[in-house]
């Protein structure tokens, strides 16, 4: 007998694959890579196993499997919150985004002010090497990681941004939200990244910046209080030692 192949199979397969890929891209470098890896060689054992009708070891193997989804929710808890964030975040096209914000505020240079606020307050402290991590948001939003934060509805200024990460005042620990084109937020708490193959000097604010992009599709800045360099992060991929040109294109959101 042939086998039968229909469009529908095909789209059977490639609807697995998009899946798969996703639930990848979401564990890649994170412990909870290897764990599926072994609970996916669990399953295909006992796939071979019921194949070939070893009754014994397919019933053992099948009590597992049958309870499989109820662990898999336990162990990926935070992948799962992290994928069902994702999926909420990009119904949200038609939120008011910062980057609108910069392009509908440009001045006759072409220059938004905004931006320009925020490449000179990263500038700054650069040089004077303080430690600041600044969530600009996008479509997503970040009243989430406000929750235990300071509101404070302020306008976009070099000089606010600065005192808020002056070591001495009680705003600089923790992140500056940025939204809706104000400072939204501050000393915020953020989610650090729970990737294991990350360098190992990078420290907490710029793993607490790959967990909020992670999360969000911000845009992330990070100065670093020992080398006083400026990394931005999207998407969970960090980009050390930019200049600040680099980082006012980012904010544009044109290629760097």
């Amino acid at each position: 007998m042939g086998v039968h192949f229909s469009i529908l199979d095909l789209i059977d397969v490639l609807l697995v694959a998009v899946i798969l890929f996703q639930l990848y891209k979401l564990i890649r470098g994170t412990a909870a890579l290897s764990i599926f890896i072994g609970i996916f060689l669990i399953y295909m054992f006992w796939l071979v196993v019921r194949a070939l009708n070893m009754q014994l070891i397919s019933a053992l193997l099948g009590q597992v499997v049958g309870v499989g989804v109820i662990a898999l929710i336990i162990v990926f808890q935070q992948e799962v919150r992290r994928f069902l964030l994702i999926i909420g975040n990009r119904q949200l096209n038609n939120r008011f985004s910062f980057r609108r914000f910069f392009r509908s505020g440009e001045d006759e240079s072409g220059s938004p002010k905004e931006a320009e606020e925020i490449v000179r307050a990263a500038e700054i402290m650069s040089v004077k090497k303080t430690g600041a991590l600044i969530v600009v948001g996008r479509k997503s939003s970040l009243d989430l990681f406000s929750e235990g934060g300071v509101r404070l509805d302020a306008i976009i200024s070099a000089s606010v941004i600065e005192t808020i990460f002056f070591k001495n005042s009680p705003l600089h620990d923790g992140a500056l939200l940025i939204e809706d084109g104000k400072i939204y937020a501050a000393r915020c708490p953020l989610p650090i990244t729970d990737r294991i193959s990350l360098p190992g000097h990078l420290g907490m604010r710029h793993r607490a910046a790959i967990g909020v992009s992670e999360h969000t599709d911000s845009l992330v800045i990070v100065v670093s209080e020992e080398t006083g360099r400026i990394s931005i992060v999207e998407g969970g991929e960090i980009r050390e030692n930019i200049s600040p040109n680099d980082l006012r294109k980012a904010l544009l959101k044109e290629k760097i």
